[in-house]
């Protein structure tokens, strides 16, 4: 059983706190599946030839939150978090390991993430826009893209955790 509290959304709620609560509940989800694994487990790999990991997971999560909420919704210049060469229009980073990579620093870097993402949408409207491929793109939009990021890549955290240990469900 899980020590994390992840709440249902709300089945009768407007726009935002729908939207606001499917992507907390994805971001809860992907807290759940690192549950209870040490810094060994989190590093186990998929299936070769894959090097795909949980700690990989919690850190691209990281980035993905970086791109949409600060690059391109704030207009912040905030460089790539795992490796600060990588250019930062190609969000897709975090994948790959360092060495001491751990567990709980992904996790911490991947909550601050968050943090700063809900500071930037407070007191915005779903209509207030970023910029992205050289066009507008509203709130509303990223929080739908993000809710959908989070849960194809919950998907693959399901699978993760099940070769890691054998837990299903959540």
């Amino acid at each position: 059983m899980s020590s994390i509290e992840r709440p249902i959304p709300p089945l009768n709620a407007d726009e935002r706190t729908t939207l606001e609560s499917w992507l907390d509940f994805h971001r809860t989800t992907l807290a759940m599946k690192c549950e209870g694994l040490d810094d060994k487990q989190a590093a186990t790999t998929s299936v070769p030839p894959s090097d795909f990991t949980l700690i990989g997971l919690v850190q691209h999560m990281a980035e993905v939150e970086r791109n949409w909420f600060r690059r391109v919704f704030a207009g912040e210049q905030a460089p790539p978090i795992h490796d600060p060469q990588a250019d930062p229009s190609a969000p897709d980073g975090g994948w790959e390991l360092a060495d001491g990579a751990t567990l709980h620093g992904a996790l911490t870097t991947w909550q601050s993430e968050i943090a700063h993402a809900r500071a930037h949408c407070a007191d915005r409207a779903l209509t207030d826009t970023g910029r992205f491929m050289d066009q507008d793109v509203n709130l509303r939009w990223i929080y739908v893209h993000m809710i959908e990021e989070y849960a194809r890549h919950n998907g693959h955290a399901d699978l993760l955790r099940e070769r890691i240990d054998g837990a299903t469900g959540v």
